[in-house]
């Protein structure tokens, strides 16, 4: 059961926002530290609406939250409304799969960046360096 009534969960979660959220501006910052600032952000035109899109080299960079893409690792599944919950991260998860899916499907290189991979900044600039320079080497 939620130990707060429906007007104010629906207050509270009406907060939640989609874009600009305090994850994205953390990856915002350590693509531009590292010097990586060729990307656009949340392209309307493809699957997913990705966060982060190399449009030249056709890579869209999903920033996943622990808790709403269920994070085999970190997810912590709310002990209240389990009715809710549950389906609504599967649901999730079977978005993103779809999602990813046709992008590839499309010729896209699809990178997925979890909230807990930001706490190493430098693996997360290795992984879009990385796909960066296999696109380049495949084009050449």
């Amino acid at each position: 059961m939620d130990t707060v009534d429906k007007e104010i969960r629906s207050r509270v979660m009406s907060t939640i926002r989609s874009k600009d959220t305090k994850l994205e501006r953390a990856l915002f910052a350590v693509l531009e530290n590292a010097g990586i600032t060729d990307f656009i952000c949340h392209e309307q035109s493809l699957p997913g609406k990705p966060d982060i899109v190399f449009m030249d080299a056709k890579i869209a960079v999903f920033l996943d939250s622990c808790f709403w893409h269920g994070c085999s690792k970190h997810l912590r599944k709310p002990s209240s409304n389990q009715d809710y919950w549950q389906p609504k991260i599967e649901n999730n998860i079977k978005r993103d799969l779809r999602n990813r899916a046709k992008l590839r499907r499309m010729g896209w290189s699809v990178l997925r960046v979890w909230e807990h991979d930001l706490k190493n900044s430098s693996a997360v600039i290795m992984k879009v360096r990385g796909a960066l320079n296999r696109r380049r080497d495949k084009d050449n």
